[in-house]
């Protein structure tokens, strides 16, 4: 075979040419020399490899390892080159039959070389496979980084300069949305499978509260969009806001979470929104504040047991939203309207005129949403039993802190 590799590699490349369009390039000379680059290394190293099978196939499945990085980096697949292979190999055998019946070469022999021929396809488009992926890896690696790091700069309080952001989004192939919400997610366990997000949402699952940036989030479809995405997954949206700032819909967001994993806010309706609980957000945005003013407008209670407190809490608190309607507090807490006349004048000896002014009952009713939210759903009371309390028969007993 080696007299007749020149002329083999002509044929080769000539085939190739005819058949995939991509390697016919006529004004491309340095093209055309790789390319016979490449089938002279081939049909050398085939020939060696036929001569002693031991041969170290390192220096051409290198060559290939490096074709397979530089299709991916030119963005094509391996689709022309594994076509321009067979077609490299439909030529070499058929030359080898034509050689084998000149030289009257045994059926057993033609098969062996056959079998190399196969084998050593089979490596070089490993090779080829194996460079590519390592390639697209790299690449994949690459962009990821940078849109973790424009999530970061998204994110920074105070933002970045809106040319750095617009910069890194380039780079990270991000097209620069008018609008964004955050999200933040609940932590994920091992063996929880992760979200798959669609390719414009930004994403870092790593960071302390894993997060994203959802572009566009009002637009249309995309509402429903998320809520696919995020499904079985503990997941908290923030508000919608301008591209800049996209630091105060993550705050929001990470508030509510940790709402929602303490019990006050809910979790059992999917996807959470932070603009369906800002009532609650607003609530408890201080709770050091929110503890404060209960200690001064419920004192009249404090001298109660655990249980009249919470009794008289929730009565008074019925009756501020319900329009200070006994029958309607009633209705609200399941009791006979006796029970709740007889609480209400419990109510208006401990807090007195307290009741009649507009501003003090708008301060009550704060506080008493702030302590039903954390007794109904996270078992945690604002007020804290104090020394003594009076019983049922009205005498004094004394209670123990903690």
């Amino acid at each position: 075979m080696r007299p007749h590799l020149d002329e083999v590699a002509d044929d080769m490349i000539q085939e190739i040419q005819t058949r995939v369009r991509e390697y016919d390039r006529p004004g491309d000379g340095s093209y055309s020399g790789t390319l016979r680059l490449a089938v002279e290394r081939v049909l050398h190293f085939f020939v060696e490899r036929v001569a002693d099978p031991g041969h170290d196939p390192a220096p051409v499945t290198d060559f290939f390892r490096a074709i397979g990085r530089g299709e991916a980096g030119e963005g094509r697949s391996l689709d022309a080159m594994q076509t321009a292979m067979r077609v490299g190999g439909m030529v070499a055998w058929r030359r080898m039959t034509e050689g084998a019946e000149a030289l009257q070469v045994p059926p057993r022999t033609l098969g062996a070389v056959g079998e190399v021929l196969m084998q050593f396809q089979d490596e070089l488009a490993h090779a080829a496979a194996e460079g590519f992926s390592q390639a697209k890896a790299a690449v994949a690696g690459e962009m990821q980084r940078r849109r973790k790091r424009l999530l970061d700069l998204l994110f920074a309080d105070p933002p970045a300069a809106q040319e750095a952001i617009a910069d890194l989004a380039a780079a990270a192939h991000w097209p620069v949305p008018r609008t964004v919400a955050a999200v933040a997610l609940g932590r994920h366990h091992a063996d929880t499978r992760q979200p798959a997000f669609p390719p414009d949402v930004l994403a870092d699952l790593t960071r302390r509260t894993p997060s994203l940036i959802i572009p566009d989030p009002d637009g249309p479809g995309r509402a429903k969009l998320v809520d696919r995405a995020l499904s079985g997954t503990l997941a908290v949206v923030g508000p919608t806001v301008p591209l800049m700032e996209a630091a105060r819909s993550i705050q929001w967001a990470r508030k509510t979470l940790c709402l929602v994993q303490r019990g006050v806010i809910e979790a059992d309706s999917g996807v959470i929104r932070s603009v369906e609980h800002m009532s609650t957000l607003i609530l408890f945005q201080d709770e050091g504040l929110i503890t404060s003013l209960a200690d001064l407008r419920l004192a009249p209670l404090a001298h109660l047991r655990a249980s009249q407190q919470d009794r008289l809490a929730e009565t008074l608190l019925a009756w501020l939203q319900s329009g200070r309607n006994a029958n309607e507090v009633a209705m609200r807490l399941h009791v006979h309207p006796q029970t709740v006349r007889y609480r209400l004048r419990q109510l208006e000896e401990l807090f007195g005129d307290q009741l009649l002014d507009p501003d003090l009952r708008f301060d009550l009713e704060i506080v008493l949403r702030a302590r039903a939210l954390l007794a109904d759903n996270a078992g945690e009371r604002i007020m804290p039993p104090a020394r003594a309390a009076v019983g049922d028969s009205g005498e004094v007993v004394t209670l123990r802190r903690g």
